[in-house]
């Protein structure tokens, strides 16, 4: 079996190459377990969200062998919307740092110029089209961002843009919400992880106790990710 070292990240270098990211290197910025990602990353691919990645057998810094995937820039943005939305940022920031330092060969002969220019120009043609179809997600990323405080299941749907029978199905399918009472209530498990919060009173006039479910700034962009990826794997099919 073939090794390739891994210094810390495994990387795609080489001019001409697609640039790729390691399913380790995901798992560190996200911060989360390799096998998280591993998972998330063959989940997403079995529903046709994604490609399913090339898997490269890389020694890591303690010298063992480890199977990583090398995920490509589309792609490693659905499955961090899947995972942890709230660290786009870090990703798009690593992202920038990879392509800077992306190796240029210094070409030693007329034909490897031309070769190289040609190779410039069809990257650069294939930036232009990989921002086109990124435009909605940026914007999709920059209203999570800009959503403070916690929100009602009303506004998250609006701001999802997502028809409220639907998001509700999914809430309810998914097991993060369940009926009570007629009111959409969270699952314990995302109430503790500080998703939702619960406002619990009582009304004035006829003292009838009431609660309501609101999501946190950290449960919008937590089902932000989820949904888009629900979406993505819809358009897929």
């Amino acid at each position: 079996m073939n090794v390739t070292p891994l210094c810390p990240h495994h990387h795609s270098l080489l001019a001409g190459q697609e640039l790729t990211m390691s399913s380790q290197e995901i798992a560190d910025l996200v911060e989360s377990r390799h096998d998280s990602v591993k998972r998330t990353v063959e989940r997403l691919a079995e529903r046709g969200a994604i490609q399913l990645p090339p898997l490269v057998d890389v020694t890591n810094h303690q010298g063992q062998a480890v199977a990583v995937y090398q995920i490509g820039k589309r792609d490693s943005y659905i499955v961090v919307a899947q995972l942890s939305p709230e660290f786009t940022a870090r990703l798009v920031d690593r992202w920038q740092e990879l392509e800077n330092q992306q190796v240029m060969q210094v070409p030693k002969s007329l034909p490897e110029a031309l070769r190289l220019a040609a190779d410039l120009a069809e990257q650069q043609q294939q930036l232009k089209q990989e921002l086109a179809a990124a435009a909605p997600k940026v914007e999709f990323v920059d209203r999570y961002c800009s959503a403070n405080g916690s929100m009602s299941f009303r506004q998250v749907a609006k701001l999802l843009n997502a028809k409220e029978p639907e998001f509700r199905m999914f809430l309810i399918e998914r097991g993060i919400m369940y009926r009570l009472g007629g009111a959409l209530t969270p699952h314990h498990q995302h109430i503790e992880a500080k998703r939702f919060e619960v406002k619990t009173g009582t009304t004035n006039t006829s003292n009838y106790a009431f609660s309501q479910a609101r999501f946190t700034a950290k449960g919008v962009q937590w089902i932000g990710g989820l949904w888009t990826a629900y979406k993505a794997q819809g358009e897929a099919e």
